[in-house]
C-alpha cells in the first residue's frame, strides 16, 4: 500500500513554545511526520483545534451527527460532552446511542458517564443511572470522565452513594467534573478536596478565584442560556494552566453563528495573551480529559485549523486525522441519514381545568411568583396579590404573571401548576419538551386554554417546542428523546429561530424564550422552580406552598 505526504504552509502558532513562526506540516497517514520552518509562508494561520470543554449535546435540538457539520465548520474538533439530559430519559442506552450517532463523525465526542440521574428526588425523570451502569459505560468506552457531580450536598455530608461514584471514577483513574454554582469557603473546599476538578458554574469573579486558588479548573461558560464570560473572562491571565472554554447548553440557531471560536475573538478584542487564550480553547482541555487530539507536534493526529485572519479567527480550513473537513469555511462531512428515534413518552392530555388553581382565601391572595431572568439559570421568589374568583387564583397578563405548568410525560399524572414573571406572553402560549433535567413537558401561556393545547400539542408530537395562539400552531418536531431531531442543523437553525420569532410577536420579553423556559424545572439551580410535582425553593431543597399566608 502507497501512501502520499501532504503538507500546509502557514503561520504556525505552537501553543507549547508559545511563538508564531512561517512553517510548513507535513503528515501522513493522519499523522504529522515533520513541522519544518520555513523562510517565507502565505499569511494564514495554523493553530490546533478548537474544544468546548463542556457541552450537553441534546441542547442544540441535533443528533450529534447533525451537530458535528455546524460545529466544524467553527474550528472545533472535540467536545467533552456530557449525555445528562437524554440519561434522564432514556438511562443508558439513551447514552449509548448518542456515542453510536457520533462515533463516525470526524469531530470527536468525548462523552461523560452521568452523575446525577435522576438530578434529584423532587421530579420525576424517565430512568435512573446506576453505580453499576456508571462502571458499564466505563469498562466498555463509551464514557470516559464522571459527568458534573450536581449533588453538592451529597458530596460534603458524604452520602454513600454520590462517595461511591467518586471512588469508583478514582479507582478507574478518570476525571471527576464538577457543578458547585455559588460554593465558597469552607463548603467549596470540602466539595474539590473529594477529588473533584472542574467547575463551570462560576458567577462572579471572586467565586471563580476563590475556587481557582483551589487548583480547581475553570470552565468559563458562554452558551445560549447562562453567560458568564465577562464576569470570568480576566481568569485567563491569572491562571491560564487552569482556564478552558465551554458553552454548556448551545441552541441550534445560536451554533449556526459561531462556537468556541467567538470566545477565543473575543477574548483577543480584550487584550488578552494569544497563547494564554489559545492555550484556553484547546489544549488545556485536551490535556485535562486526555482527548485523542492532535496538538500541532511531531507525532500528533494531523487535527488542526487554518485561519484566514487570526485577529478574527476566520475559519478557512479544517483537518482532522489529516483530512480535510472544512475548505472555505464550509464542512465537506455530512452524515449518513440515521432515522432512528428513541423515545420515551407516554402521551395523556390533562383537561382544561387540571390547570386552575384553587384558593380558599377570598378576594385575593399573595403567591410566590417565579421570576426569571434572561440569560441567566437562576431565579428569583417575588410576591404578588392576585385575583381569586370562584375560588381560583387569576394569573394576571398585564401585571406579567402568567401560569407555568410542568407536566409528566412519563405517567400519566395531575399538572403541577405555579405562576411566573418575566415571559410576558399575550394571548399565546408557548411549551418544551426540553425542560432540564427531568424533561417533562413545561408550558407558559396567558390562559389556561391556550395552555392546555400547547401541552396537548407536545404531548401529541412526543416532543418538541411549540407556540399556540388563537390563529394557528406552530411546532419544531423532537422526536428523539423529546430533545432532539435528526434533521439536517441548518435546518433545525433556522425552524427554532422562526418559533422564537413567532414567540416574540406575541409580546415574549426574553429574546431567547424557549431556552429561558427550559431551565424553569431545574430545581438545582435557585431560587424557585417548578417540578412535576410542585412549586419549589432551590435554596432550601424543598417544596413550598404557592400561598404566603400574607
Amino acid at each position: 500500500m502507497t501512501t502520499s505526504q501532504e503538507k500546509v504552509v502557514g503561520q504556525l502558532a505552537d501553543v507549547h513554545q508559545g511563538k508564531i513562526y512561517p512553517a510548513e506540516v507535513v503528515f501522513e497517514n493522519g499523522i504529522i511526520i515533520q513541522i519544518n520552518p520555513v523562510a517565507e509562508a502565505p499569511d494564514q494561520w495554523i493553530v490546533p483545534g478548537f474544544v468546548d470543554a463542556h457541552v450537553h449535546i441534546e441542547s442544540s435540538m441535533l443528533a450529534p451527527a447533525r451537530f458535528a457539520p455546524l460545529a466544524l465548520a467553527h474550528g472545533t474538533i472535540a467536545t467533552v460532552s456530557d449525555p445528562h439530559e437524554i440519561a434522564n430519559v432514556l438511562g443508558i442506552e439513551g447514552v449509548r446511542w448518542m456515542y453510536k450517532n457520533g462515533k463516525n463523525a470526524p469531530l470527536h465526542f468525548h462523552f461523560g458517564a452521568p452523575s446525577c440521574v435522576p438530578a434529584t428526588i423532587f421530579e420525576s425523570a424517565g430512568a435512573e443511572v446506576t453505580l453499576s451502569d456508571i462502571e458499564d459505560l466505563f469498562t466498555e468506552g463509551t464514557c470516559h470522565y464522571l459527568a458534573e457531580m450536581m449533588n453538592w450536598p451529597g458530596v460534603i455530608f458524604h452520602d454513600p452513594g454520590v462517595q461511591a461514584k467518586l471512588d469508583l471514577s478514582k479507582k478507574m483513574g478518570k476525571p471527576i467534573d464538577g457543578h458547585a454554582p455559588g460554593l465558597m469557603g469552607e463548603q467549596a473546599k470540602a466539595y474539590f478536596a473529594k477529588g473533584i476538578e472542574t467547575d463551570h458554574e462560576c458567577f462572579t469573579l471572586e467565586e471563580a478565584r476563590g475556587k481557582a486558588a483551589l487548583g480547581v479548573k475553570i470552565l468559563i461558560r458562554e452558551g445560549s442560556a447562562a453567560r458568564n464570560f465577562e464576569a470570568l473572562i480576566p481568569l485567563i491571565g491569572e491562571y491560564p494552566e487552569q482556564i478552558m472554554f465551554c458553552s454548556d447548553d448551545k441552541h441550534p440557531d445560536d451554533l449556526l453563528l459561531g462556537h468556541i471560536n467567538l470566545l477565543v475573538k473575543r477574548a483577543l478584542k480584550k487584550g488578552y495573551d494569544l497563547f494564554d487564550v489559545l492555550r484556553a480553547a484547546t489544549i488545556n482541555p485536551m490535556n485535562h480529559y486526555k482527548l485523542p487530539c492532535g496538538q500541532l507536534r511531531v507525532g500528533d493526529a494531523a487535527d488542526f485549523v487554518v485561519l484566514n485572519s487570526l485577529e478574527n479567527i476566520d475559519i478557512s480550513e479544517v483537518y482532522r486525522h489529516g483530512k480535510k473537513v472544512v475548505a472555505e469555511g464550509k464542512t465537506l462531512w455530512q452524515p449518513e441519514i440515521n432515522s432512528e428515534t428513541p423515545n420515551h413518552f407516554s402521551p395523556h392530555y390533562p383537561p382544561e381545568t387540571a390547570y386552575a388553581v384553587h384558593s380558599k382565601s377570598v378576594g385575593s391572595t399573595e403567591v410566590r411568583v417565579i421570576e426569571a431572568i434572561e440569560g441567566q439559570l437562576i431565579t428569583r421568589e417575588i410576591r404578588q396579590h392576585l385575583q381569586v374568583e370562584a375560588g381560583l387564583i387569576k394569573a394576571a397578563p398585564d401585571l406579567d404573571v402568567l401560569k407555568i405548568t410542568v407536566v409528566n410525560r412519563y405517567v400519566d399524572a395531575p399538572p403541577a401548576v405555579a405562576f411566573i414573571s418575566g415571559f410576558g406572553l399575550k394571548n399565546a402560549a408557548i411549551a418544551s419538551s426540553v425542560a432540564h433535567d427531568s424533561h417533562n413537558v413545561v408550558a407558559v401561556g396567558s390562559s389556561d386554554a391556550l395552555l392546555k393545547r400547547a401541552v396537548d400539542v407536545i404531548m401529541e408530537a412526543g416532543g418538541g417546542i411549540c407556540v399556540v395562539h388563537d390563529n394557528g400552531t406552530e411546532i419544531l418536531p423532537l422526536p428523539i428523546a423529546g430533545l432532539m431531531s435528526n434533521q439536517d442543523g441548518a435546518w433545525v437553525g433556522t425552524q427554532y429561530e422562526r418559533l422564537t420569532k413567532i414567540a416574540n410577536a406575541f409580546h415574549s420579553k426574553p429574546k431567547a424564550p424557549f431556552m429561558l423556559l427550559s431551565f424553569m424545572a431545574l430545581l438545582v439551580i435557585p431560587a424557585l422552580k417548578l417540578s412535576d410535582k410542585g412549586l419549589f425553593n432551590g435554596v432550601d431543597f424543598s417544596f413550598v406552598d404557592m400561598e404566603t399566608g400574607g
